[in-house]
């Protein structure tokens, strides 16, 4: 009896250690038959997940704006260099109001839509184009572009800022925009880098400043100078109200005009500026004859008033990228913040 009972155990023994080892080979070949999901699937089903349009607030409301769209039309000279630097395609764009080097200007696919004196919106219609970036100097023709290209989505990137701060206006108009550009072109860490930096730039030109120099802005034009008021005066008006700087000179009924306000040179000598800002509204202008253009620092230098004013005989002068009159970007503005700031720590 003890052999017999014995072999029965051995036998079941076995019979468990089968079971045990099927149980095993059952297991792993479900783990060899699971099915594998590739690199190209997941990464399709990502984009899949990925929004195709965003809203975006413009002056006029909300609008519905396709992500990465096709045949884009910009208008808006804030938005060129954003565009270019990011790669952005465009369609059609107003070539004289575009610096001579860029790659728009020299691209023959890109159309030309001109001044917006006398735009040839036709060109907007013919390009067919997903989205038309309206602003700055083409706002007035909002209406008149929607109704040429009803299908496509027309944004107006002028937003009223609700602030009387000329500054904030100013600051914030630039960030709206920047970062409506990046949600549009899925550029959303570069736009945010463009604030960042813009940020800076402030923050350091504020830092620079004394607090108590006297400033000067100008605008020189046909060889002659017009005052860019505090406030109200074109690229450096509001710049008076970001940093808190002291004008040299103040006068009523001050304008935005595009060649400053008239003011004889002799009452800026008498207001004895420790800094004079300069925009030469001529160089970057394509329309006007080489010959005809008097860069803004010769027209400074060979002005006889004011060579014995602080600024002049110190060499306190700034100067502001000489593409700032028709290239009025984020990246513009931070330059020439960055200038100001280091000119003013020196």
């Amino acid at each position: 009896m003890g052999k017999f009972k014995l072999t029965i155990v051995l036998a079941i023994f076995i019979l468990i250690l089968a079971a045990c080892g099927s149980s095993d080979d059952t297991s792993g070949e479900t783990e060899a038959t699971e099915p594998e999901v590739s690199e190209t699937e997941t990464a399709e089903t990502e984009e899949a997940t990925e929004p195709t349009t965003v809203e975006i607030t413009d002056a006029h409301g909300t609008v519905t704006v396709p992500v990465n769209p096709k045949n884009v039309v910009a208008l808006d000279n804030r938005t060129f260099e954003t565009l270019e630097d990011w790669g952005i395609e465009l369609a059609a764009v107003p070539k004289p109001l575009m610096l001579a080097d860029s790659s728009y200007v020299a691209d023959e696919n890109v159309q030309d839509v001109g001044m917006h004196r006398e735009p040839n919106l036709e060109i907007i219609a013919a390009a067919d184009p997903e989205l038309v970036i309206v602003g700055q100097r083409f706002s007035g023709y909002y209406e008149d572009i929607k109704k040429l290209v009803p299908n496509a989505a027309v944004i107006d990137l002028n937003v009223d800022v609700e602030t009387s701060d000329p500054g904030d206006k100013l600051v914030n108009g630039f960030k709206d925009t920047t970062i409506a550009l990046g949600q549009i072109f899925d550029k959303n860490e570069e736009a945010e880098q463009l604030v960042a930096d813009l940020d800076q730039a402030i923050e350091d030109a504020k830092a620079a400043y004394n607090g108590s120099d006297t400033i000067m802005s100008v605008i020189v034009s046909g060889g002659d100078i017009g005052f860019s008021a505090p406030n109200t005066g074109r690229v450096f008006g509001p710049l008076y109200d970001i940093f808190e700087w002291t004008p040299a000179l103040e006068v009523e009924d001050t304008s935005t005009d595009h060649q400053g306000d008239e003011i004889s040179v002799e009452a800026i000598a008498q207001s004895n500026p420790d800094w004079i800002f300069v925009l030469d509204r001529d160089a970057p202008i394509s329309g006007i004859a080489a010959d005809e253009k008097v860069p803004a620092q010769d027209v400074i230098d060979n002005s006889p008033a004011l060579q014995n004013t602080t600024a002049v005989s110190e060499g306190q002068i700034v100067y502001a990228p000489i593409d700032t009159y028709i290239n009025e970007s984020i990246q513009t503005f931070t330059e020439l913040f960055t200038n100001i700031a280091d000119t003013l720590a020196e």
